[in-house]
């Protein structure tokens, strides 16, 4: 049996601010806005690619917002680097390490962001 994570989700203090965020400058995209009551508002965004989506609202997570640490792997980490810096995100320079190189961002609240790209394992 197969299990996989799907959905993440990611407090935030201003909804607007934090969708406007994710799929403006992080290059993510709206799957769901749903406001189901005064207390209940659900808004779910994919990174391109990606079967695990995050979910950000109002009344789904009660983490304090900026605590969450997401990591995302991808082919490019130089590629994925330039897309953000165009996108005006305030990235780290590529930071190289046995295991994969890495961007760090972070989005207004101040959740953390990693983007790694693992390094070739196949061998000679």
């Amino acid at each position: 049996m197969d299990w996989k994570i799907e959905l993440v989700s990611i407090p935030v203090t201003d909804v607007e601010r934090a969708k406007a965020f994710y799929i403006e400058q992080a290059g993510f995209e709206l799957d769901h806005d749903h406001q189901v009551n005064e207390e209940l508002r659900f808004v779910q965004l994919t990174p391109p690619g990606s079967a695990c989506s995050i979910t950000i609202g109002r009344g789904i997570i009660d983490s304090p917002p900026g605590s969450a640490q997401v990591q995302i792997v991808v082919d490019d980490v130089h590629a994925a680097r330039t897309q953000l810096v165009e996108r005006d995100v305030d990235v780290s320079d590529v930071q190289a390490f046995d295991w994969g190189s890495f961007i760090f961002f972070a989005d207004p609240d101040g959740n953390k962001w990693a983007v790694q790209q693992i390094p070739d394992r196949s061998g000679p």
